[in-house]
Order: structure tokens, then sequence, then C-alpha cells
């Protein structure tokens, strides 16, 4: 039989729904992976890393040229200080990252403070840690959270808080004053902050704004984040961490027995890409606010009822104006019949949690491939 803690989850349905979308020809608006070519000059350098024979094993927790070049940016855009020797791990990917974290410090009977709907990865995380997952609200539609109800979540059993901000699947981005709140509570309670910062140069309102430089929250702050959103390269699978030195240590054995290292060339090519400057930010947030207005005009003249994201690109749009199967049911009537291949919002909830009848949409796709979306959605009425 196998392990009971795999009994305890489903596998992606954000991946199943991919598979589902090829299965049908549909257009594939459920995994967020863009479809448009990543930048130019990240691309030479990997060339160049692998003709010049970088091919075996870097340095396990990160070459030293990409660790310096974290930390640098870090140091250049959020005057944050970051030890590229001893405070950095570069993973296989921001998920790598986040399980790596969640075994390094998380011990079976903690509990982890996450916020729903979430990312699908957080609860899985948690319980292979052992750990139970305690979930705290964001309220539809404008997606913020009782401050109440988020003080009473913490117990003597909370280890852990998960924020990622701007957040996947509902585009909020946490304000200073919610942080401050968090960062207020994380020091009261002695519990660690894990951020997922994954999007933090793809917003369209408001600051980002790094936990782990709020006053008293760097020795007690987990920072995630990685490359795959920023420069459009998700199968490059390249993620870090960054920790205190002592945790990082346990992030790092732990990273090193789950995959010893991520790929060395991309790496190479990777550090090409941390020294770009704030015009390439600014033009790829400018455009993927233009994606997303390209998206939510035909959602919302479909039908749809939603809240702009203020950051990353993902739309959790309700359906029920003129539908009332489930969101499971929906979203796979929309793949097979509709042509378009969205996630169940059910799937960013907990098991038993009250589910909006909504799904989640990308906009990370080139313009031709969201006109043809666009084309579908406005027939969409007619079909249902």
């Amino acid at each position: 039989m196998p392990a009971q803690r795999a009994a305890t989850f489903t596998e992606s349905v954000i991946r199943e729904m991919t598979r589902v979308a090829a299965q049908y020809g549909a257009i594939n608006l459920a995994q967020g992976f863009p479809d448009f070519p990543m930048p130019a000059p990240m691309k030479e350098a990997a060339c160049a890393a692998i003709n010049g024979d970088i091919n075996q094993y870097a340095v396990t927790w990160g070459a030293p040229a990409l660790r310096v070049a974290i930390a640098e940016k870090y140091h250049r855009w959020y005057d944050m200080t970051v030890d590229p020797d001893r405070e950095l791990t570069v993973t296989c990917g921001a998920t790598e990252a986040m399980a790596a974290v969640f075994l390094a410090l998380i011990d079976p009977g903690d509990e982890v403070i996450v916020f729903e709907p979430f990312y699908e990865n957080y609860g899985p995380d948690a319980i292979l840690a052992g750990a139970k997952p305690v979930f705290v609200p964001l309220e539809w539609p404008d997606w913020r959270f009782d401050p109440d109800r988020l003080r009473a979540a913490f117990s003597n059993k909370t280890k852990a808080i998960v924020i990622n901000t701007p957040h996947n699947p509902t585009g909020k981005v946490f304000n200073r004053e919610e942080l401050n709140l968090i960062a207020e509570l994380c020091q009261q309670h002695d519990v660690w902050a894990i951020t997922d910062e994954i999007y933090e140069h793809i917003r369209y309102h408001g600051s980002h704004h790094v936990l782990a430089t709020f006053p008293g929250m760097r020795e007690r702050t987990i920072t995630i984040s990685g490359l795959s959103k920023t420069f459009s390269c998700t199968g490059w699978r390249l993620g870090f961490a960054i920790a205190p030195p002592r945790e990082s240590v346990a992030i790092r054995k732990v990273h090193d027995f789950l995959t010893v290292g991520a790929p060395a060339p991309l790496q190479q090519a990777a550090a090409v890409g941390m020294a770009f400057d704030v015009e390439y930010y600014n033009h790829m947030a400018q455009d993927y606010l233009r994606r997303r207005d390209r998206l939510c005009a035909p959602l919302a003249e479909a039908g749809f009822k939603f809240t702009p994201p203020d950051g990353a690109y993902y739309v959790l749009a309700d359906y029920s104006a003129f539908s009332d199967r489930g969101d499971t049911e929906f979203a796979m009537w929309l793949t097979r019949e509709a042509g378009i291949a969205t996630v169940p919002g059910s799937s960013f909830h907990s098991p038993g949690a009250t589910v909006p009848r909504y799904i989640r949409f990308v906009f990370c796709k080139k313009d031709d491939t969201l006109d043809a979306a666009a084309e579908r959605l406005l027939k969409l009425p007619a079909l249902a």
C-alpha cells in the first residue's frame, strides 16, 4: 500500500487541466506558463554556457555567480543585505524551495497558517512535513482577510504562516498595513513567515513589500522567489530561498537530498537576467497589464463576474450568471464544448470548504492566443 500521506492530497489539478486541454485541442488558459519567448540575452547566455561545457554539477546550493547576482538585486531593489554564501539557496524552482523549507523547518504536529484560496502546493507541502494547515479565508470579491480571524488562527502549535504576494490565484497584492499585522503576530507568537514572492514584479496596482525588511522580521522570514514568471522561463526550474544562516544550513541539506542542484548552465544564464535594469521590469508589467485587460473585457462581456487582479497573471471569475454546474464539471464542459481550458476554483481550497462558483483563467499568453480565447468566450452564453 502507498504511504498514507500520499492519500491525503491529489495530483495537481492545474497540470491535469493542461492534459485535458491537449486532449480536446482547447486553448490552455489553465496553466500559468507564457506561450511567448523569454529574453534573448538569457537564451544566448544559456547557449554560451552549454557550448562552454558547463554541464556538470554546480555548487549544490547554487552557482556563485547566480547567488551573487541575486544578492545584488535584493540590495538594489529592496535595500536588503543578503549574504550569498550563507543565506541563499538556489533550488529547482520556487516549488522545490517551498518544499525544502517546509521539510527543513516544520515538524510533525506543527500548524502552518495558509490564506485561502491558495496555490495548490502549500497544503501538500504541509502534509508531507507532517504538519497541519490552518486556513484563513480571503473574502470574495475584494480578497481581504478578517484581522480577528487571522489572530484566532495563531496558537501554541503555530510554526509558520505562508504569505503569497502578489497572490495566486486571486491577484491580491498585500498592502503594508496587512503585512504589518502579520509581522506583529509572527513576533508575538514566535512564528516563521514563509513568503512566496514569485510574482513580485508583475503588479498593476500597489507596491511590493518584502516582509523580511520589516522591523524584527529579517531573522524570522524565509523569502522564496524565482525566475519562472519574471523571465517567462517556467521550464528552466530555477528558484531560491533566502533565510538566516542557521536555517539556510537546514534548507540546503534538504535541498541536497531532494535534487542535488539546479541545472548548471541555466544558472549562469540566470545571473544575466538578474542584472536587467528597471526598464525591463516596467515594460514587463505594462505588457501584462495590457494582456490582463485584453482578457478581462471579453470575460465581462460574456457574463463572468470578477475583481481585476492587482498583480500576478490570473483572473478568478464567477460563472454563476449562466451556469449552475459545479466548478469541476463546468471547467471540463468549458474545455470540451467551448475549447477553453481553465482551473476549477475548488482546487485552490481545502477539502470541505464552501467554494464560490468560480474558475481561474490565466493571461500570460500571446495576443493571438488571447484573441482566439475572447472569440470563444463571447459565444458562451449561447452554448451554456
